[in-house]
């Protein structure tokens, strides 16, 4: 039995009830019923599970390498008992795949309630963020590709080739739970690309993911964590160059690159620009809590347009999407001298091939649809 503060119904999240549930579900079904969740206009697709479950590979299968976070599976499972309750299915659509109909409306209410009776601005924090990776879990269910995470019809994951990435190098993508499974993200490459453990997904917020990234940092030590942004005036902002082409005695925020027992970390926040700033602040810190310094080292990259510009301009030449980051670096990093046999530039060449596949992917979906291949100026602050 689980109260939702706020609200003026009792949940009753039993197993015996969520037995009933699929059970009844079932028997509508039969009828002609539908009490399955489905994705407003688009073409029907295979369901994971008839009863909503969300096992750890499926989890996994979107990106993730930790356990299926206990507060989305919570807030999956209030929705399933609710819709049971309501006797309305579970629809999302329209802008951004939101809840839709009478079971939106009603649970949009729910919860706000819930979200208004927490007191800690820590347990909001977390209830945002996993109210919005469960929405969006169960609105992509057949209808995106669990890998690319574009349309089933739009997938691209036949065309990608997989390269190993350097490995003294471990990407974290650190992003926005409303960045989670949106198919115009470019992050999701990295780890289509170079792998889950080369290229990590962290979702801003998921206490399991973030419990694994600073697990990570810690056993690295604060002198192996760098976090791209271009923060021109932050005094531990520095560039490439200056941070890996110097000695440590030339420059105090120089790292070295070169000691086969270390892997540098490099954070991308992967997010819009007006969401990366909060994302940053939570990372100093976590940093602070953990090292006693919220100085974060950032690195600010000489970014240069990339293919996914044509779709998605950005408000600045100093801001560019997630994957072309990267590629930024690795390049950068291939013009090194004590670097240069380490093939990073057809590591980022291969980035860049996939950028432009999903570009056409994108592309070939709006046209298809009629819609226009360019955004409007109001809506061009994405960096994922």
């Amino acid at each position: 039995m689980r109260y939702i503060a706020g609200a003026s119904v009792v949940l009753d999240t039993s197993p015996s009830l969520l037995f009933h549930c699929r059970i009844r579900r079932r028997k509508l079904g039969a009828s002609g019923r539908r009490l399955v969740m489905t994705s407003v206009n688009s073409r029907s697709q295979p369901r994971e599970s008839e009863d909503g479950i969300i096992s750890v590979e499926e989890w996994r299968r979107w990106g993730p390498v930790s356990p299926f976070p206990a507060t989305v599976k919570q807030i999956v499972n209030d929705l399933k008992v609710l819709e049971c309750k309501l006797d309305s299915p579970i629809e999302f659509g329209g802008n951004g795949g939101k809840l839709q109909g009478p079971f939106g409306a009603y649970e949009d209410k729910k919860h706000r309630a819930t979200y208004e009776a927490l007191d800690d601005p820590e347990k909001k924090f977390r209830f945002f963020s996993a109210r919005q990776v469960a929405c969006r879990l169960l609105g992509s269910r057949g209808y995106l590709c669990q890998k690319c995470w574009l349309a089933m019809e739009d997938c691209m994951c036949s065309y990608i080739k997989p390269c190993g990435l350097w490995k003294q190098i471990r990407f974290w993508l650190y992003m926005h739970p409303r960045d989670f499974l949106r198919q115009n993200n470019t992050g999701k490459l990295l780890w289509q690309i170079f792998g889950v453990q080369s290229a990590t997904l962290c979702v801003f917020g998921i206490a399991e993911d973030e419990e694994i990234m600073w697990n990570e940092f810690k056993r690295a030590g604060k002198n192996q964590v760098r976090c791209l942004y271009p923060n021109q005036n932050s005094e531990v902002t520095f560039s490439v160059k200056d941070t890996f082409g110097c000695s440590a005695s030339e420059n105090p925020g120089s790292s070295s690159m070169t000691d086969e027992d270390k892997t540098l970390h490099f954070i991308l926040l992967d997010g819009t620009w007006n969401n990366s700033a909060a994302m940053l602040k939570r990372l100093k810190d976590h940093a602070k809590s953990v090292w006693g310094d919220e100085d974060l080292p950032c690195i600010s990259l000489a970014a240069g347009a990339s293919a996914m510009h044509k779709l998605r301009p950005q408000p600045s030449w100093d801001r560019t999407c997630t994957a072309a980051a990267a590629i930024g670096l690795l390049t950068e990093l291939s013009l090194l001298p004590q670097l240069s046999s380490y093939e990073l530039d057809k590591q980022a060449d291969a980035v860049e091939e996939g950028l432009v596949i999903l570009l056409d992917s994108l592309t070939g979906r709006r046209l298809r649809m009629g819609r226009s291949i360019t955004r409007k100026g109001r809506n061009t602050i994405s960096i994922c």
